[in-house]
């Protein structure tokens, strides 16, 4: 009973605290005030002054997180809705997924082997740029830390948010497909959310990229560790 109750107040409280994010968001419409970003820092923050142990948070929010899968799928629906465009974009689409994937796993794996990090952190920092379902399952196989695998898509995710902006500008990416791309190869379902905020033809480009960035890395991920480790 008392674990339901535990369970209950933190599934209310991540709620309440998202809901209050969302707010604070349309009211100051900026990158830094993204509802994923507030929420999370407040209940980092909530945890560490009430000094409660993340286990005890987890016995409600583990049900929200079980709600990850179902909301990547619900992805799907902007996808049918572009599904003639995305047809006709699929040979890019695959092309530059590809070589994204790539990219993404050999320069965190090359920055972390110089920086002389432990061959298991490396293993857990190679999936950062899926999504957790699949970077933990990748992790796993490679003999990494799991745990840290989730931390480590989390901030490739919220990383995303924070610069994707910036990036766009720096590199005049104006196209829907290069940002799509760009989002969705490095920054997965978080990405994929924010930038379907703007414009629901580069958040489904976006979706179909990380689909098969999950899919590439897998593949791939086990190979290019054993050439650059």
């Amino acid at each position: 009973m008392i674990d339901f109750l535990i369970g209950l107040t933190a599934i209310l409280g991540t709620c309440i605290t998202y809901v209050f994010s969302l707010y604070v968001h349309k009211r100051w419409n900026v990158t830094i005030t993204a509802p994923v970003i507030i929420s999370t820092v407040l209940i980092i923050c909530v945890l560490l002054i009430f000094q409660i142990p993340y286990e005890t948070y987890m016995l409600g929010g583990q049900w929200i997180d079980h709600l990850l899968g179902p909301a990547v799928v619900a992805l799907a629906y902007p996808l049918y809705m572009q599904r003639h465009t995305l047809r006709e974009l699929l040979i890019p689409l695959l092309v530059g997924t590809s070589l994204g994937a790539v990219v993404g796993i050999s320069s965190g794996v090359l920055m972390a082997k110089w920086a002389g990090f432990e061959e298991s952190i490396i293993y857990a920092l190679t999936p950062k740029s899926v999504t957790t379902p699949v970077a933990m399952a990748v992790t796993e196989n490679l003999g990494g830390i799991i745990p840290l695998a989730a931390v480590f898509v989390m901030f490739a995710g919220i990383g995303g948010v924070l610069i994707h902006n910036l990036v766009f500008r720096l590199f005049r990416l104006d196209h829907y497909l290069g940002r799509g791309v760009g989002m969705g190869s490095a920054s997965h379902a978080i990405g994929t959310a924010t930038l379907m905020e703007d414009s629901q033809l580069a958040g489904s480009v976006s979706t179909v990229a990380m689909v098969i960035s999950a899919v590439v890395v897998s593949v791939i991920a086990p190979a290019l560790i054993f050439l650059l480790l």
